[in-house]
């Protein structure tokens, strides 16, 4: 039953936000403690001294930073708005979710979950630099701009690291009664993509002079980039011996951080990009968990 009920637990979120946006819209101020949160607990499912980095980790995040600058140069002269919608779905940490999807792929969860913890720490210090440089805060001189930016992102991503890890080496067992309740981690994901959806619809129905070509846009380029990023992951690791993860590691984003990102320092109607990317790389999930259940001879 409780499987039952997360397995649908994210669809209904997806669907109450953009159902009652009116009320989540208002919850808002609530996304960076919901992502804060989400993200400490999963940091203290981890052994800080049993993680490895490696190559292909490098690699993954080569791609990654690389990939969104080449990106949003490539749709800039298209749309700015499609462009910076495209920049953050590549350039959004890989999900806290992603090690258990990989461990259910037969990929290594130690691996990507080395890799979740260096993306985000990574992005947090890239992002404030790139928001800058594509215009975020243009009101401000540029490194005003990026302490600003960095000021508010820092903490998010990065303070939940600090407290796992001093946890974990101060007070042990509050960290082990901890790792006992990563399930708490998905309901806070449900609470947060329910309030980032809401947000966003709020203001799709709300702007003045809404272009839906633009919208359509952002959702299309979303998917061709989701299965873009989903096969060059597979591709580089299957250079390091480690295909799943590779691919886990390179499509599956924290979008509700995206989300998040796209409305406070981006143009808020940019969010629409990552907001399908949830519904595309839930879809890829699933059929790649299908397919493994099918290859898979019955007990």
């Amino acid at each position: 039953m409780l499987q039952k009920i997360k397995t649908w637990m994210l669809p209904v979120a997806m669907l109450s936000g953009a159902f009652f946006y009116e009320f989540f819209h208002r919850l808002a101020f609530l996304a960076p403690y919901l992502i804060f949160s989400m993200l400490f607990i999963t940091y203290c499912k981890l052994s800080f001294r049993d993680l490895r980095f490696s190559r292909l980790h490098v690699s993954l995040l080569a791609v990654q930073i690389v990939g969104s600058l080449v990106v949003y140069a490539a749709l800039r002269w298209f749309d700015p708005v499609v462009a910076q919608g495209c920049m953050i779905c590549v350039l959004a940490p890989t999900a806290t979710a992603a090690a258990v999807v990989t461990g259910m792929l037969g990929g290594s969860v130690a691996c990507l979950a080395a890799y979740t913890l260096l993306s985000s720490l990574v992005i947090a210090l890239v992002s404030p630099l790139l928001f800058t440089l594509i215009g975020g805060n243009s009101g401000l001189d540029f490194w005003a701009s990026v302490w600003l930016i960095c000021r508010q992102v820092m903490p998010v991503l990065v303070l939940p690291c600090v407290l796992a890890f001093v946890l974990e080496r101060g007070v042990p067992a509050l960290h082990r009664q901890l790792r006992r309740l990563q399930v708490l981690s998905f309901y806070l994901w449900a609470c947060g993509l329910a309030i980032v959806t809401g947000k966003t619809v709020f203001f799709i129905v709300n702007q003045k002079g809404a272009d839906v070509t633009e919208e359509w846009w952002m959702a299309s380029f979303a998917l061709v980039i989701c299965v873009a990023q989903f096969a060059l992951g597979r591709r580089v690791g299957r250079r390091y011996g480690d295909t799943i993860s590779g691919g886990q590691g390179l499509g599956q984003k924290n979008t509700i951080l995206a989300i998040w990102m796209a409305q406070t320092y981006l143009n808020p109607l940019s969010s629409i990009a990552p907001a399908s990317y949830v519904l595309w790389q839930n879809m890829i999930n699933s059929f790649q968990l299908w397919l493994k259940e099918r290859r898979e001879p019955t007990p």
